[in-house]
């Protein structure tokens, strides 16, 4: 199995010490070698949604806010690629659905995870397969035997 590390950095003021369940969860799906990505260092960034915008503004000439990036790794740079989400995106997003935070921030991250694997979601028979494989992923995590918990800062 293919040597990852990561790096973590949350650039979030919202989220609570999120390296635990991030490495949890990383931990689980590159355990279950049902998805590899290459070795390297894998980057994970926690970021709200004006820093997200401005990424995807500059590398994707589109201005808005999203849930995640995922960059491509570097194989001659070690580089296993890097995630960037949005924790604001899946704050708004998790109370819209109904869903926990942690479950939508971890989908986020598995989403990501599968672009460095080779999925993409650009066509619809593509986007079809990501989320086949997303939901794959997730039972994956729901199978772990560690707590996979994102907390977020509460009011008082």
């Amino acid at each position: 199995m293919p040597t990852l590390s990561l790096e973590i950095n949350n650039q979030s003021s919202a989220l609570v010490d999120p390296e635990h369940a991030a490495i949890a969860l990383f931990e689980a799906i590159h355990a279950s070698g049902r998805f590899p990505i290459s070795e390297g260092e894998l980057s994970i960034a926690f970021v709200n949604d004006a820093e997200i915008a401005q990424v995807h503004a500059d590398f994707m000439e589109d201005p808005s806010p999203t849930d995640v990036i995922t960059f491509p790794a570097q194989p001659e740079m070690k580089s296993a690629g890097e995630i960037i989400v949005s924790v604001d995106h899946a704050l708004s997003r998790s109370a819209e659905l109904g869903e926990t935070f942690s479950r939508e921030l971890s989908l986020y991250l598995v989403h990501g995870w599968l672009h460095l694997a080779g999925y993409d979601d650009r066509r619809e028979s593509d986007r079809a397969k990501m989320r086949e494989a997303e939901q794959k992923a997730l039972l994956i995590l729901d199978k772990a035997d560690r707590a996979i918990e994102f907390k977020v800062k509460t009011c008082g």
